[in-house]
């Protein structure tokens, strides 16, 4: 889970919707989330924060130095701008907690494998440094105007707990220090003290730690007598770059695709041939050539029955749309509902509203699991299963079809049959939600 951007600022992309109720799994992600709870005066907000970020309504992060910013919807897509403030650590708190960094090579060992040291973190606050939040240190500013943590600030939290999780210099960064930053300075204390121990009769001073000075000096021998490979300045390399001639840009794909030729000509068809399906066939070609020219492969080539689909999803004429039905087995309506399944989500989509499979037992426990945790107490409804992958809610004409890639399907009973109501989700309840919304 990586971020982009600047040593002082990474911005992480929206994570997906989340099932169950625990967002981390770490314990420093644990620390933070109890930091939240304990702040808040409302629980309700909490519990609402949660839903949004189960829900996937926050979206991507902003995490600086004192600050983390995000975007977070409510359920009737309304926007709102949420802050949640963290103390910065001044200069000299930095340096002692520096200075307690080396002390030890497990911790740096740890922060480099992306984990908190719990030492690290007890020796700090034995010095009077908090490197996680406590009660009141995180703090809310949110667009919605609300004065305590409102859903919105708590979604924000909530989606943080699964960035510390992967990368606990996400939190070093709030406290003030980018991991670059952060890392020279551990190794430029790790070089001073090893030179210091080493003295000026040692083999080398720095270099024996093995880190390298401005000059390129250590590290490579220093007066042991192994010469170093002959080079070019970085500085002068970089230098001369500017004299030679720029490489060409790749080139722009058109904007849209070619015009197929035109069939119609003065001598007719030979038999068997239709011209109105050569020139569909032609542009389905050209737009599916520039779609790979710009670089959107398909997964996997469709069958003859899924390309007769994806075909009829293009809105061919009627006389075109009753061949592929002919062709592909199915009737007119048949491909009707084929070609609704095709756009929620091609062949996948496709083989969940033809194809009934049999879970292996594993699967069916996942999914059964799945099902317990994707509500809140009490706003579970009453599934019934119906066949090996489907479940249908009780007292309503929605179902639930689990894909064999293990995502979740809305259904809808319209006219006697069931019907694809929506994309898929990972998240049983998302997937429902969309086809009972209001």
């Amino acid at each position: 889970m990586s971020g982009y951007g600047t040593e002082d600022e990474r911005t992480f992309a929206a994570l997906p919707p989340v099932r169950g109720s625990v967002f981390a799994r770490t314990w420093w992600g644990r620390a933070w989330l109890q930091a939240l709870e304990d702040t808040a005066l409302d629980g309700q907000q909490l519990k609402q924060g949660r839903r949004h970020a189960r829900a996937g309504a926050v979206g991507a992060v902003s995490v600086r130095p004192g600050r983390i910013t995000a975007v977070v919807r409510d359920p009737d897509g309304t926007a709102y701008r949420s802050d949640v403030l963290l103390q910065e650590l001044s200069g000299a708190e930095w340096d002692r907690l520096l200075d307690l960094a080396v002390d030890s090579a497990g911790h740096i060992a740890a922060l480099l494998d992306r984990e908190m040291p719990p030492h690290l973190v007890e020796d700090a606050a034995a010095a009077g440094l908090e490197l996680l939040p406590g009660v009141g240190d995180l703090e809310p500013e949110c667009a919605c105007e609300a004065w305590d943590h409102c859903p919105h600030t708590a979604a924000l939290c909530y989606q943080v707990a699964r960035l510390l999780d992967e990368d606990p210099f996400v939190l070093l960064l709030m406290r003030g220090r980018g991991e670059r930053a952060l890392l020279d300075a551990l190794q430029e204390r790790s070089a001073a003290r090893a030179a210091g121990a080493e003295g000026p009769e040692g083999a080398g001073g720095a270099g024996a730690s093995g880190v390298s000075g401005p000059s390129g000096a250590a590290g490579a021998g220093g007066g042991s007598g192994v010469s170093r490979p002959a080079g070019v300045p970085a500085e002068e390399a970089y230098a001369a770059g500017g004299i030679l001639p720029p490489l060409p840009g790749p080139p722009v794909p058109p904007a849209t695709p070619g015009e197929p030729p035109s069939l119609d000509t003065e001598s007719g068809p030979e038999p068997g041939i239709d011209p109105a399906a050569l020139e569909f066939l032609a542009a389905d070609a050209a737009a599916r050539a520039l779609r790979m020219l710009a670089g959107a492969f398909d997964d996997a080539p469709p069958t003859p029955s899924q390309d007769a689909v994806r075909l009829a999803a293009g809105a061919p004429g009627p006389w075109i749309a009753a061949r592929l039905a002919e062709g592909s087995g199915r009737g007119p309506a048949e491909l009707e509902l084929a070609v609704r399944a095709w756009r929620f989500g091609g062949a996948a989509a496709l083989s969940v509203l033809e194809e009934e499979w049999v879970p292996a037992p594993e699967a069916l426990v996942r999914a059964g699991a799945q099902l317990a945790e994707a509500w809140e107490d009490g706003e579970r409804p009453a599934l019934r299963p119906v066949g090996a992958a489907r479940w249908t809610v009780v007292g309503a004409d929605v179902q639930l079809r689990l894909g064999a890639d293990g995502r979740w399907w809305p259904y809808r009973r319209e006219h006697g049959r069931w019907v694809p109501a929506g994309p898929a989700e990972q998240d049983p309840a998302a997937a429902l939600a969309a086809v009972t919304a209001p």
